[in-house]
């Protein structure tokens, strides 16, 4: 890794970069205006940088710097060293980290793979669910995330966090519509509560394409009528339905299996 350059110590709220870190931190969608996202604390600092991702700027509180080792941030940048008051300012934990990166981000997306294990996320908007289901497809190899516009934006903080650093192993593609998954040429499996099979007992294809849907609605009709599985997972407890986070962990682990 390159050394970083001298770092700047700031103090003022009115700095630039700070007031980018509060923007990025207060709405959820403000990194696709600017260009970054604002990732904190050491878990996912170190989720990127084994991933290869290069910060644009390191940013240490003042009171753990000196303390935090300098491999965490020789490839950055730049390197910033702010007060504790002003990181607080720019976190979205109870507790603020003492460390957190800036990274870039693109809307170019990179191209979409017709043919890889996929998870499809139909207007799933709660930021806790859609980080869980990021963190599971990457558990169990699911490398591609379709999400289609009404999602909660894939790297909002809250999906960060859920993710626990998910994110920087997946080829995440965002804002498509259900038209954009022609592309794929793979069968859609969908859980429903009318599904003629029940999961443990169907025959998985791989690879596939898994559609979780809106938490209360579900999946809309429109992908229903085009799914080649329409699947139920046996709930022997007998409640109605299963949270969305939940009910995909159950399914892609049994794709897991099945091969």
């Amino acid at each position: 890794m390159t050394s970083p350059q001298k770092p700047v110590f700031i103090a003022s709220r009115d700095n630039a970069l700070v007031k980018l870190l509060r923007k990025l931190a207060q709405d959820p969608g403000a990194y696709r205006r600017q260009g970054v996202i604002w990732v904190e604390g050491d878990h996912l600092c170190r989720a990127a940088l084994t991933r290869g991702v290069q910060p644009q700027w390191a940013v240490i509180g003042e009171r753990a710097w000196g303390q935090i080792p300098a491999d965490w941030y020789a490839g950055a940048e730049r390197l910033a060293v702010i007060s504790d008051a002003l990181f607080a300012q720019a976190s979205t934990l109870e507790s603020p980290a003492s460390i957190g990166f800036l990274l870039p981000w693109s809307d170019r997306q990179s191209v979409l793979q017709s043919q890889q294990d996929s998870i499809v996320l139909d207007r799933v908007q709660d930021a806790g669910n859609v980080g869980s289901i990021l963190r599971s497809a990457s558990a169990m190899g699911f490398r591609q995330v379709l999400a289609l516009k009404g999602t909660a934006a894939l790297w909002s903080p809250k999906v960060l966090r859920a993710g626990m650093g998910a994110h920087f192993g997946l080829q995440l593609h965002e804002g498509l519509s259900p038209e954009d998954l022609d592309a794929l040429q793979l069968p859609l499996l969908v859980t429903h509560l009318q599904g003629t099979q029940l999961l443990h007992e169907a025959r998985l294809p791989r690879p596939c394409a898994w559609v979780m849907g809106h938490e209360g609605q579900g999946v809309r009709q429109a992908l229903v009528d085009r799914a080649s599985l329409l699947l139920r997972i046996a709930q022997p407890g007998g409640e109605e339905s299963l949270n969305v986070a939940s009910a995909a962990a159950i399914c892609l682990y049994a794709s897991s299996i099945a091969r």
